[in-house]
């Protein structure tokens, strides 16, 4: 790490990330324990540096959405809003970065920037959430996160999710994001394997109906659980 490296201010860390990025620069998650790992920026990205393998990945998610209302939780740059606009199919993404919004935006998506758990625009109507790049771990508690999922979808809707590698089972963890410039603030994270979905899932009220690993991703779609005498 060299002398001059600064701390990102918590508003602006993971906009100077994308930045980064975006610029070409190696970014990387470290955890609380001093673990470092490789941000798959490029994937993230999208674009032409994004791998074959990547690209099939993508587009099994992209498969499950088309034609169908589709809300992007933490899009990020925007590759799976902006590619299902371009498609045909309705689609927004929500970030809590304002340059992904902006990236997003620049690619043709629509994009807001906001709280997965404030409101948001037509809340019990998606019938596609998407939690893809490990989002099932925003704010460290998946359970939190799927039952917010569950409030804004459609009766019948999905969510999909990408889950960590088949090796990892479930870990909480406090992440930075970092650049050879930039420290980023801390934020609590979890990372789901598929050995802890089903558990998870139960106890927020869906049932785990397809996993499936695309060259070591890992992507679930799960469907609300049905509940004896009463309807969503």
């Amino acid at each position: 790490m060299t002398p001059d490296v600064r701390e990102a201010a918590s508003v602006g860390s993971a906009d100077l990330i994308y930045r980064s990025a975006a610029a070409g620069s190696s970014c990387w998650a470290r955890n609380h324990h001093g673990h470092r790992r490789e941000l798959p920026m490029a994937r993230w990205m999208g674009g032409p540096d994004t791998t074959h393998e990547d690209r099939l990945a993508d587009e099994h998610v992209l498969g499950h959405c088309s034609w169908r209302p589709t809300l992007d939780l933490g899009c990020g740059p925007g590759r799976f809003t902006a590619s299902l606009q371009q498609r045909g199919s309705p689609a927004l993404g929500v970030d809590s970065s304002a340059a992904a919004v902006e990236m997003t935006r620049r690619r043709g998506g629509t994009a807001i920037r906001g709280d997965l758990f404030a409101p948001l625009p037509a809340e019990g109507s998606w019938e596609r959430v998407l939690l893809i790049d490990g989002n099932i771990g925003i704010g460290g508690n998946p359970v939190r996160t799927l039952r917010r999922a569950a409030d804004l979808l459609a009766h019948g809707g999905i969510v999909i999710l990408e889950m960590d590698s088949p090796a990892t089972l479930f870990c909480y963890e406090m992440l930075r994001w970092e650049t050879e410039q930039y420290l980023g603030h801390w934020f609590p994270w979890s990372r789901v394997g598929a050995a802890a979905l089903g558990d998870i899932a139960s106890a927020a009220g869906f049932l785990v109906t397809q996993v499936i690993e695309i060259h070591n991703r890992v992507i679930a779609v799960l469907t609300v659980a049905a509940r004896s005498g009463a309807s969503r």
